[in-house]
């Protein structure tokens, strides 16, 4: 089976987990856009689709709940992966509020960056 090739967007405050994260899904053959804050992610969505929005949790200004709530106002539809050191308190307490559809673990593997895909866009097809 071929790996499917998506459009992501990665939003993380660290400039160094933004380009560690870019590096690993190109390795894949993703095509990857980053932004370092929710507000420079929500710009990036007036004029851009994604297949994928990897978010970080904890950002200065507007948390990744926050962020995923605005993006869910806007696009119901959009696929989202919030990443996280604090991953056991969100599983704990059930599926995190604003509708994230899969909560990633940091630090995480390649294999798990790959697999959590997998998971949250499973039936994408452009087929």
């Amino acid at each position: 089976m071929e790996n499917q090739k998506y459009h992501i967007l990665v939003v993380d405050d660290e400039p160094s987990v933004c380009k560690a994260m870019q590096m690993m899904l190109k390795h894949f053959g993703h095509e990857v856009q980053t932004a370092e804050s929710g507000e420079a992610a929500l710009t990036l969505l007036e004029s851009a689709q994604f297949d994928l929005i990897i978010t970080d949790y904890l950002m200065p200004d507007m948390k990744g709940d926050k962020l995923v709530a605005l993006i869910k106002q806007r696009r119901p539809a959009q696929r989202i992966i919030l990443a996280t050191a604090y991953a056991e308190d969100f599983i704990a307490y059930g599926k995190p509020t604003g509708g994230v559809d899969h909560v990633l673990e940091k630090p995480f593997s390649l294999a798990k960056l790959q697999e959590a895909i997998a998971r949250v866009l499973p039936g994408k097809n452009p087929n």
